[in-house]
């Protein structure tokens, strides 16, 4: 009996991956994912407010930080959703939401325009 390798990645969202798409645009590196990897969600959210901060001259004054933050969470988590789902009916599924609020989510962020390939 023959084994025949199931492609788990076939669907509409089978080429989308942060890491590949970070990775194209020279934005990460395999040493880069595993130092990542060690931080906590909490720490890289707050190293990467720090470093924000200190970019800006140690003032973020007149950002609605805190009022932000739902939508910034909801833009990384359907990213992560799309990249890890192979369809957009199992990203409303993942997500625990239906495919009309997908689709309203998804035009809100463009996640979907998110992970195509720029051709400049």
């Amino acid at each position: 009996m023959s084994w025949n390798k199931i492609n788990k990645r076939s669907g509409a969202n089978k080429n989308y991956s942060l890491s590949k798409k970070l990775r194209r645009d020279n934005k990460s590196t395999d040493e880069f994912e595993v130092m990542l990897n060690q931080l906590s969600l909490e720490e890289v959210i707050g190293l990467k407010l720090e470093l924000a901060s200190r970019a800006a001259g140690n003032k973020l004054y007149g950002l609605p930080l805190w009022k932000s933050l739902t939508c910034i969470s909801k833009d990384a988590t359907l990213k992560y959703a799309f990249s890890a789902c192979r369809t957009k009916g199992e990203v409303a599924t993942f997500l625990g939401i239906s495919k009309s609020d997908l689709r309203k989510s998804d035009r809100k962020y463009d996640t979907s325009s998110y992970f195509e390939e720029s051709t400049e």
